[in-house]
């Protein structure tokens, strides 16, 4: 999964790769504090859109690249920042949804997904089956 950054007025938006197991606990910390919520809680309401959370993890990708950012310069409109899920996830979320679901929901929900899947970013670093983005 990516979290993508194009604010109003850039060329070329920012893409950091997000996988909840692989960031570092002075940074987890730092967001369980400043969102109120476990790690757990955090990696399923970033999926889920809580816009503290998204502020809270983009705040923590943009101080990697530009350690002087303050909390307060991190302000962005909803439809600047995304979650892109690459092509190995989609296609586990296929399989759960074609084992998962009958009928024209899943009829409906499939075509969606491939349609998704036929436009995803397909990550060299996805080997084999790719893992929920939450943290166990």
């Amino acid at each position: 999964m990516y979290l993508v950054y194009s604010p109003e007025g850039s060329e070329e938006p920012q893409r950091w790769r997000y996988n909840p197991r692989k960031i570092m606990s002075a940074e987890r910390e730092a967001i369980e504090r400043r969102t109120g919520r476990t790690w757990s809680e955090f990696t399923k309401d970033v999926v889920q859109g809580s816009s503290l959370c998204r502020r809270s993890l983009l705040y923590a990708f943009l101080k990697r690249d530009h350690p002087g950012v303050k909390w307060d310069d991190v302000d962005f409109a909803w439809d600047e920042l995304k979650l892109e899920y690459t092509k190995a996830e989609l296609i586990q979320m296929r399989e759960g949804i074609a084992e998962n679901f009958t009928g024209d929901e899943r009829a409906a929900v499939l075509e969606k997904l491939e349609a998704e899947i036929a436009d995803a970013y397909d990550d060299p670093e996805d080997e084999g089956k790719a893992l929920p983005p939450i943290a166990d």
